[in-house]
């Protein structure tokens, strides 16, 4: 029982809110069991009633004496019959409790399912990027749509198992009352049967962490199979993903199947040879005593009533032990102990006033030896467009990302007016960010809730003039449903170009202080991009914006070029004084956009 513990030991923390009603489903099942204990014990007295010799006994005592004393005052015509209505009642009782309880824990068990997802999906929501990034996007999707579920029925057979052992406990009282002799034999046989049935299931535990970790690489294929098709099929690589996908899911039919095996097993070996019992203390007893008919039948029938309660405990057990792999993958990921958290700051922020400041800012990825940042100072001014440059991984998508505080510095200090970054209400400070990526995320809804997107309470009006200022509203007027039109999964609806315009209008109904670009504008034509850079122009005006970008158009507007080369400043200036200096900058432009540059 010491791993059980353990297991109930996890488990018992999801029950906080709920403990009431876990105790109060534990007693109604107690009571649902003594009402049919009591039912089933009414049969002596109702057999001993028919007044057939096989069934009389010449001195009732204990706990059929203590049955029948009330029915002595009456006849026997007149005992029957109250005897009869008695056992009804008694039944339809345990059945109207066991409807109940049933009832209520089902609403338990479902609540504390919400409230484990809600807390999976909070975890994912707050833990710190760096850890997210450690984990795969399907197994976190396993341990969220799958091992929740896993879970949510581990904690439903560990009730079900402290109901039926009150079960167990109740009729085994009963039947002490009725021969204490025969009680304590059924015990021990009983006992052996368990003993034997765990022997042949030790199994369960190791084959739940295999299923586990199965589910998990199948969740992994199926999110990369859904999310990368268009590779897939640009470079025909079908039958080796379906190859693939057919391996693991092979291996989690296996496994699962293995487990059912597993589960098989307890209705035939408890079926068996609870039988064999059942008779053997039948024929037993009777040879020993013919006229204990009555007590005998009553004790057969109320034993045969307790072996499902026996069998549904083993069985329980042996899912609870099979779950124990989800449960140690989906509590260890909602613990907060061992993981790391952004700082969310105390000092509330409203608008950027001065500048920020890089001091001396050091940062590297995880456990990688090459840093993406060295000992970099930078000052962005309030107000003003600060353009980032450089070759791939020179650490310009890293500065943004330290901006944004999806990572924070690991030597040296970001300060905003004066402030550290850090100590900043963290909410706050994104609330004043807006940031149009590479990589455009569109929501799975319609354009409006996309665009509402960037603020949520904007009216109507504020995303029809966003959409109008990135250039969008033509294209969604356009649209069977306009505003309404469902966009499909990640946007697959809209043309690359049109992503980006939503990305831009979503951008611009949030009305930021600070406006990040990274390449926002690389999948439009020639035409759209001059008429959102014009838009963006008026819409940058008194506001500070950062730039990634290597088109000249996009960036000769800047008030500073910052140009980076693994992860140093290497130059900073306006276009003209960069281009002046012959540096990388310099060479960068010779190289990229030497058609647009004037000659020289």
């Amino acid at each position: 029982m010491r791993r059980e513990m353990q297991v109930a030991q996890r488990l018992w923390p999801l029950t906080e809110d709920y403990r009431w009603i876990a105790l109060t489903t534990v007693g109604l099942g107690i009571l649902a069991s003594l009402s049919e204990g009591i039912g089933i014990s009414l049969m002596i007295p109702l057999l001993q009633s028919l007044e057939l010799e096989s069934f009389k006994t010449t001195q009732p005592q204990g706990w059929v004496g203590f049955l029948e004393r009330p029915l002595q005052e009456f006849s026997a015509d007149h005992r029957l019959i109250i005897i009869s209505v008695a056992i009804t009642i008694a039944i339809l009782l345990k059945n109207v409790l066991a409807y109940i309880n049933k009832a209520l824990f089902s609403w338990f068990s479902q609540r504390v399912g919400h409230q484990l997802r809600s807390k999976i999906f909070s975890q994912i929501l707050n833990i710190h990027y760096t850890y997210i990034e450690t984990k795969d996007s399907g197994a976190l999707l396993n341990i969220l749509a799958t091992e929740s579920w896993q879970v949510s029925s581990a904690l439903e057979m560990l009730v079900n198992i402290v109901i039926s052992a009150c079960t167990l406990v109740v009729f085994a009282l009963i039947l002490f009352l009725l021969s204490w002799r025969l009680t304590t034999v059924v015990g021990l046989v009983t006992l052996l049967i368990s003993a034997l049935g765990r022997r042949l299931t030790r199994q369960a535990k190791v084959l739940g962490q295999q299923a586990v970790k199965t589910n998990s690489e199948l969740a992994v294929l199926m999110c990369e199979g859904l999310m990368g098709m268009r590779t897939i099929r640009s470079f025909s690589r079908e039958g080796y993903e379906q190859t693939r996908f057919d391996q693991v899911s092979e291996k989690v039919k296996d496994i699962f199947w293995r487990i059912e095996l597993l589960y098989s097993m307890v209705d035939p070996l408890h079926e068996g040879l609870s039988t064999f019992l059942v008779v053997g203390v039948l024929v037993f007893s009777l040879l020993r005593d013919p006229s204990t008919l009555s007590a005998i039948l009553t004790f057969m029938f109320m034993l045969y009533r307790l072996q499902p309660q026996i069998k549904l405990i083993d069985l329980y057990r042996l899912k609870l032990l099979a779950a124990e792999g989800a449960i140690d993958t989906v509590m260890g990921f909602i613990e907060t102990q061992d993981k790391p958290y952004p700082a969310l700051g105390y000092r509330p922020f409203d608008r950027l006033q001065q500048s920020i400041t890089f001091d001396r800012v050091g940062f590297r990825y995880g456990a990688s030896n090459s840093p993406a940042l060295r000992n970099l100072s930078l000052q962005i001014l309030s107000g003003k467009t600060t353009a980032l440059v450089g070759p791939s991984g020179a650490g310009k998508s890293t500065l943004i990302n330290l901006i944004c505080r999806f990572y924070d510095v690991t030597a040296g200090e970001i300060c905003v007016d004066g402030y550290s970054l850090n100590s900043l209400d963290l909410r706050d400070w994104r609330s004043r960010i807006a940031i149009v990526n590479q990589d455009i995320h569109i929501f799975s809804t319609t354009i409006r809730e996309n665009i509402a997107y960037g603020r949520l309470e904007a009216s109507d009006q504020d995303i029809l003039t966003a959409a109008k200022q990135a250039h969008a509203h033509e294209f969604i007027a356009d649209l069977p449903l306009g505003y309404d039109t469902p966009v499909g999964d990640r946007g697959f609806r809209l043309s690359g170009g049109q992503r980006q315009r939503i990305a831009l209008a979503r951008a611009i109904v949030r009305d930021p202080d600070i406006l990040i670009l990274d390449e926002a504008t690389n999948a439009l034509d020639t035409l759209s991009e001059h008429l959102i850079q014009a838009a963006l122009e008026k819409f940058s005006r008194d506001r500070t914006v950062i730039v990634i970008a290597h088109r000249l158009s996009t960036i000769e507007q800047a008030d500073k070029i910052v140009v980076l080369d693994k992860g140093e400043i290497v130059e900073q200036g306006t276009l003209s004084q960069l281009l002046s200096h012959k540096g990388l900058f310099n060479q960068l432009y010779q190289l990229q956009y030497r058609h647009a540059l004037p000659n020289s």
